[in-house]
């Protein structure tokens, strides 16, 4: 199979498709790799050390994607790149189709591309294990990035996230206890502030109280949230559907009626954003102020820390890639439920999504 690994094209975004050991994994298979010239130079990764590992180096994008029977990102492409794409051919990245315009869905039918979706690739257990990674370095920066924020000259509070002796540390509400919403819980305690947890599962909240005593638990609805938005100094977002939208659980009014300079960090932004005032903002101009609060609405967080992501990343991916390539992707899908879980887009047909979004319960 000729496999393309194109240079990412999206702002900010150092992540590269497969490093060199996965492309090193997938020659030793028989598959021929093409990587676009320096495509992974943002993660340290230079075009010897993918040569080394059995790839052909391609110098344009248009090459890559036209010669690739399956294409490996890690952004949502851009509407040229799909315009590029073989018709017929499969990619994979974390696409987050929900949130994309209808025309660029509609390309990939008429094509008849297969989309393939890694944040909605599932395991037995329920888990999402391609997406968990990047999860895990969204939580673990957190508490960095809000840190910075609350400073005055990032427009913040003029508050220490950790507080001092004598004065208290910064209240952060974190929206939703999953593989994001634990790992910034951890981040924010290991960083001294005072966190509270708000999840719409009782077992998710008993597993924390249990290991994290100290940590204010509350079940998720309207009222617990307008009730600690209006507290926190901190609010992080972290709500995710598969396949879905993020639901909108912080209404406008909510945003209005926190504190004045608190800070929004809204991580469901990749998949529309859980805070009604939330847009995507990028790394060089991470924020904006709306109703008097800062929101930090970065959609590719771990773009900037590339070289853990790209190595983490394909301790996650590799054998899904394998079974595509070794097998095809209609013979993947139909021997592994995980993978056929993660089509959106299908020999012109629209699978596993929903572009309405979740209303939350």
């Amino acid at each position: 199979m000729y496999i393309g690994i194109p240079k990412e094209s999206r702002p900010y975004e150092y992540r590269v498709g497969l490093s060199p050991a996965g492309v090193e994994i997938l020659s030793q298979s028989g598959h021929q790799i093409f990587v676009e010239h320096e495509a992974g130079v943002g993660a340290g990764f230079t075009d010897q050390d993918y040569e080394k590992a059995g790839a052909r180096i391609a110098f344009s994008a248009e090459e890559v994607f036209g010669r690739a029977d399956l294409l490996l990102k890690l952004a949502r492409p851009i509407k040229q790149e799909v315009e590029w794409l073989k018709d017929g051919s499969t990619i994979a990245g974390l696409l987050h189709l929900a949130s994309s315009s209808q025309d660029q869905i509609d390309l990939l039918l008429e094509k008849k591309v297969t989309a393939l979706a890694y944040e909605q690739i599932v395991d037995a257990n329920g888990n999402l294990p391609v997406l968990r990674p990047f999860s895990l370095i969204c939580g673990a920066m957190a508490a960095q990035i809000v840190a910075r924020h609350l400073q005055n000259n990032r427009g913040g509070k003029g508050i220490l996230l950790s507080g001092l002796p004598g004065v208290p540390p910064a209240e952060v509400v974190i929206i939703g206890g999953g593989a994001v919403g634990f790992s910034a819980m951890q981040s924010m305690i290991g960083a001294g502030a005072h966190v509270t947890v708000i999840d719409k599962s009782m077992a998710v909240l008993e597993r924390i109280a249990e290991k994290y005593p100290r940590v204010v638990t509350m079940i998720s609805t309207k009222r617990n949230i307008e009730r600690a938005t209006a507290f926190a100094d901190v609010v992080v977002g972290a709500v995710l559907v598969s396949g879905q939208r993020a639901p909108i659980v912080v209404t406008r009014d909510m945003v209005k009626a926190m504190k004045p300079r608190s800070v929004i960090l809204d991580v469901s932004i990749d998949q529309g954003g859980c805070v009604e005032t939330s847009r995507p903002t990028t790394h060089d101009h991470p924020t904006f102020v709306e109703e008097g609060v800062v929101h930090y609405c970065v959609p590719n967080i771990p773009g900037v820390v590339a070289r853990t992501a790209s190595h983490v990343f394909l301790n996650a991916a590799i054998l899904y890639i394998m079974e595509v390539a070794n097998k095809g992707v209609d013979q993947a899908m139909q021997d592994n439920p995980s993978i056929e879980a993660a089509i959106n887009t299908h020999n012109g047909k629209l699978l596993h999504l929903d572009r309405l979004g979740a209303q939350e319960q």
